[in-house]
């Protein structure tokens, strides 16, 4: 990588307003990027974990002492949902009746009496803040609530056997978030960090906004707190089933036994069915993790620029019509960064995103319900899963498609295992779907 060549996307970054730290982040993927740095992680350098690093979630003993003022709870709340039809924060999707996900979150931190804090993106920041003013201003009143915007960087556009800042005009369109792992340098530039420590706080839950299975659990809490800096960094995973074999897995590296984290995106093509064989690589990250804040920041601060150097996950897509490279990174990869780090075999409870329409059609029915003691969304009737929804891609990929299927509410799906839509249709909120439905 030439100098003059970083130049362009030096001024961007300070044009942008970028913080030091993010330009120096930035910078770090950059030189990894023009050096040829592919992010990919091959199967001759992994092998699945050893049984010793994986701790169930059944063996963990009963709560000894106090947790609350000790534990935060952290959400990212970056996503627009762009991939589903929206426009605005994906979080401001509603899943039950008056109740969205960002409704939901702000009840379970109200129940649990925890400290809240979302990592907004500058998409979403701005809305979900009006919304919690609006509806739950006691999260500020008791000092629940902290809220800041992550990093944000240029887009790489590929040009003329080089490389250069996208320039479209629409300005947003030439940024990218740079991926989850943003959090650790964001909490500690924006003081977030800091403030936590001061407070008491030892341990970060943190996870996703649109899984509202993820709430705080006191045994694993405790399971934190009891063993400190010993531990610290555990990742909640599960078993990999046929829907999982795109999702990111758990392995250990060959050289050090350290754990680690393999997205698809870091997959060889030619090896891609290592990564989506199941019973080889058998669990998957959930993307819950509990953080040791004190040793987040001791990793943080040794790093001279200020943040960690995570593996390079690079995103390959067309933005305008132009080829762009986005330079992202991972939060669950940091469980290479920390010796001693573990994994966490958790209930399915714990795990209930939504990723597309199909899986809204399920939590927005009868089969999810919200647990009145701790807002957490739990299958109902006794169900250990929920049912196989498949809609048709074309005729269901967006939410606007998926209302005007269902306009006056979703169906009972209490007593379906399956339910396969491949027409366009209207649907009676009275209507029953059992057993295995197919509807073409």
């Amino acid at each position: 990588m030439s100098q003059n060549e970083f130049e362009a996307f030096r001024e961007r970054l300070v044009q942008g307003g970028c913080h030091p730290v993010a330009q120096a982040m930035f910078g770090y993927y950059f030189a990894r990027f023009r050096a040829g740095d592919t992010g990919e992680v091959p199967e001759a350098e992994i092998e699945p974990p050893a049984v010793a690093q994986l701790v169930s979630y059944e063996s963990l003993p009963a709560v000894a002492g106090e947790t609350r003022g000790r534990v935060a709870m952290v959400k990212l709340n970056g996503g627009l949902g762009t991939s589903m039809g929206l426009t605005k924060a994906k979080s401001l999707l509603e899943v039950k009746p008056g109740l969205t996900f960002l409704d939901v979150i702000a009840q379970q931190a109200l129940v649990a009496a925890v400290p809240l804090v979302l990592m907004n993106s500058y998409n979403t920041h701005e809305d979900s803040m009006a919304r919690l003013a609006g509806r739950y201003p006691e999260l500020a009143e008791r000092g629940l609530l902290r809220a800041f915007v992550q990093n944000r960087f240029p887009r790489i556009e590929l040009a003329d056997g080089g490389v250069r800042p996208l320039s479209l005009p629409e300005d947003e369109a030439n940024w990218n978030p740079p991926g989850h792992g943003d959090l650790y340098p964001s909490v500690l530039i924006t003081g977030i960090l800091d403030e936590l420590l001061d407070r008491g706080i030892e341990v970060a839950f943190v996870s996703n906004s649109d899984n509202l299975g993820a709430v705080m659990d006191d045994r694993i809490a405790a399971h934190m707190l009891a063993r400190g800096e010993e531990l610290p960094f555990l990742m909640e995973v599960r078993v990999r089933g046929e829907m999982d074999r795109k999702g990111g897995h758990l392995a250990r590296r060959r050289t050090d036994r350290q754990l680690v984290l393999r997205e698809v995106a870091q997959c060889p093509a030619a090896e891609l069915d290592y990564f989506q064989d199941i019973q080889r690589y058998r669990y998957f990250n959930t993307n819950n993790l509990w953080v040791n804040l004190r040793a987040l920041k001791r990793a943080l601060t040794a790093a001279s620029d200020g943040f960690l150097p995570l593996p390079m996950i690079r995103n390959t897509k067309m933005v305008g019509g132009r080829q762009v490279v986005q330079l992202e990174t991972a939060m669950g990869a940091a469980i290479e960064l920390f010796p001693g780090a573990a994994a966490l075999v958790v209930p399915r409870s714990r795990y209930a995103p939504v990723k597309t329409v199909n899986h809204l059609l399920a939590i927005r029915s009868d089969v999810y319900a919200l647990d009145p003691a701790s807002s957490q969304l739990v299958l109902t009737g006794g169900r250990t899963d929920p049912p196989v929804i498949t809609l048709d891609p074309e005729l269901y990929r967006t939410v606007p498609q998926l209302d005007a299927a269902f306009p006056e509410g979703i169906p009972s799906l209490a007593r379906c295992t399956s339910l396969t839509i491949r027409r366009q249709a209207v649907f009676p909120p009275d209507a029953r779907f059992e057993g295995q439905v197919v509807i073409d």
